[in-house]
């Protein structure tokens, strides 16, 4: 299974392509797509494009994103939801199936805590996918979505199956999660 991870921003989008065959993981692309300094529509037309030649490029079977976290800065909140957005049409327009993680989940599922700097992203996302020089930090984070979704998928389709017997029993899956 190929997995297409993204980490969506508006001045820089990483992304990550990864092959998933039982519990190997082997990378196979990454990199960044840049907007130039231009009106808000022509950055998320090049977000589209750019996510939607990465699809037709790797032929991804799934993918990735990050969910957006609230800054101090609602306007700098709604401007990464637009470009989040924009990479998130790509992916449906090309029948992906779409997953979401938090940059906390991304963390715990690459390096192990959620509190997590970096560059202790960068180095894990090296190690774990045995790379020969550390990727950009958006390339980074994209992998860790990639492999965050790599680890957490199959624990996901468990819980889903298991999440009726569950329910009768008062508990629930939410967000990956079993509660009570």
């Amino acid at each position: 299974m190929k997995i297409l991870g993204i980490d969506p921003g508006l001045r820089t989008t990483g992304f990550g392509v990864i092959h998933k065959q039982g519990s190997k993981l082997t990378y196979i692309a990454s990199g960044t797509i840049k907007t130039a300094e231009a009106s808000l529509p022509e950055r998320l037309k090049t977000i589209l494009s750019g996510v939607t030649e990465i699809i037709q490029t790797y032929q991804p079977d799934c993918a990735a994103i990050e969910k957006v976290f609230v800054n101090v800065n609602p306007q700098s909140t709604l401007l990464l939801g637009q470009a989040r957005g924009a990479a998130i049409c790509a992916l449906v327009q090309a029948d992906l199936a779409v997953a979401e993680y938090t940059a906390l989940q991304v963390k715990q599922g690459v390096v192990g805590h959620g509190k997590a700097k970096k560059e202790q992203v960068q180095d894990m996302v090296q190690r774990l996918l045995s790379l020969s020089g550390t990727p950009s930090p958006d390339a980074a984070d994209a992998l860790g979505v990639a492999i965050c979704h790599a680890h957490s998928g199959d624990t996901l389709k468990t819980l889903g199956t298991i999440a009726p017997g569950l329910a009768k029993k008062g508990l629930r899956v939410r967000a990956g999660r079993l509660i009570g």
